[in-house]
């Protein structure tokens, strides 16, 4: 039996909703075709806002287990033996697959959804990345047209492609992936990561956490804390993603009527002992946000050798949740990634375009989740943020500029 979630739950209602109309079909009290209780009615049942249930309904529908019908309600989808099984192939293109841990889970999710529609999931083989610094130009594109060769040879109906980072001719690269997929006619979503600058949108569906959010979370988090010289911590050649969480932490700063200026956008190695002493030393930083686990570890070695405490002298937070983040010496409070939900997503979407649906091109920004260690000073200290939903935002045009 499926109990009804209690109001003094530790989680959001939202997802307490979500989870238990999750257990209902699960356990067959509601069954493929079946139509759920209306918006009111489950307001009633969990004590909760309509507006609450709604969220709920549409996580729900995002991860594939209700379908909305507009004017008629929402119904339980066939998630588990689809109507038709059409045995179609989709890619994955992900660089450096087996050195970015997120990225495991999240390949784990599309794998299983993929299961039951027959689908075979392919990977492409980019090879080591990491070197791709010290190769010419020519051969990295050599090297990402092989692969995309290879996706086509199989004879893929869409790919899921987390763009290149960090690399000295990303642009080239990514340019060269999508242009060699749609040249095949092969469906393309985005995993993680868009492949043009903050705050411009591609043409491409994109499936990831919402990195504004995040970063807004991470910065307000600390200054409830009480934190007043909060500076974003990244390495040069970062992502669009960290340009989107430093947006975000430049609006937390705004929105607590503190400067919001570069100065307080730190672009280094963390693991260079003198930009990390002027950090504290220069710009007195008592907070850091740091674009993701890995900067945040290296950078708190760098401030236990330099004799800062953390959270004592200054707090310090990640942003992915790697596994590694809750192990350190001093466990480090971060942003957690929904990797099974991004995977589940990240399949719909990608299976909506393979099906021949044409909508028109989509951000898909699932909520991100703040998980509070020793290195702001434990779990108690203040209220849990706000909560933020998971929004489907459809491109409206680019939008040129960059962040300043």
């Amino acid at each position: 039996m499926v109990s009804t979630p209690k109001s003094g739950s530790a989680k959001p209602k939202h997802v307490a909703a979500r989870e238990y109309i999750e257990g209902l079909i699960a356990s067959g009290r509601y069954r493929v075709g079946d139509r759920l209780p209306s918006e009111n009615e489950l307001a009633t049942r969990f004590q909760a806002t309509r507006p609450t249930v709604a969220r709920a309904l549409r996580d729900l529908s995002l991860l594939g287990f209700v379908e909305r019908r507009h004017g008629s309600g929402t119904y339980v989808r066939d998630r588990a033996l689809p109507a038709a099984t059409d045995g179609k192939r989709l890619g994955v293109l992900i660089p450096d697959l087996g050195r970015t841990e997120i990225f495991e889970p999240i390949c784990g999710e599309v794998v299983r959804q993929a299961q039951p529609y027959g689908h075979a999931v392919v990977w492409g083989d980019m090879g080591e990345t990491a070197d791709l610094d010290s190769q010419s130009s020519l051969a990295a594109i050599g090297a990402a047209v092989q692969a995309c060769q290879g996706l086509i040879d199989q004879q893929v109906a869409g790919v899921l492609f987390a763009p290149f980072e960090g690399h000295a001719f990303d642009d080239e690269l990514n340019t060269v992936v999508l242009r060699e997929l749609r040249a095949a006619g092969v469906q393309v979503v985005l995993l993680d990561r868009d492949v043009v600058p903050f705050p411009e949108r591609s043409r491409y569906d994109l499936v990831g956490i919402d990195n504004l959010r995040g970063g807004f979370m991470a910065t307000r988090y600390l200054l409830e804390l009480g934190r007043r010289q909060v500076c974003f911590v990244a390495r040069p050649r970062s992502a669009p993603t960290v340009e989107r969480r430093i947006a975000g932490y430049c609006e937390a700063l705004r929105q607590a009527g503190l400067p919001s200026t570069d100065d307080g956008v730190c672009l280094g190695d963390p693991l260079d002992l003198e930009f990390v002493r002027g950090l504290l030393r220069d710009r007195q930083a008592d907070g850091l946000v740091c674009a993701n686990d890995i900067t945040a570890a290296a950078l708190m070695q760098s401030l236990s050798q330099l004799n800062y405490r953390v959270p004592a002298d200054v707090a310090v937070i990640g942003f992915d949740d790697v596994k590694y983040a809750r192990l350190l010496a001093t466990p480090l409070t971060t942003i957690r990634i929904p990797c099974a939900d991004l995977g589940r997503a990240a399949f719909a979407a990608l299976r909506e375009r393979m099906d021949g649906s044409d909508p028109p091109p989509r951000a898909i920004l699932l909520e991100p989740e703040l998980i509070v260690r020793k290195s702001c000073g434990g779990d108690s200290a203040t209220p849990s943020p706000r909560e933020f939903p998971i929004r489907t935002v459809p491109d409206r045009g680019n939008r040129s500029g960059k962040l300043k």
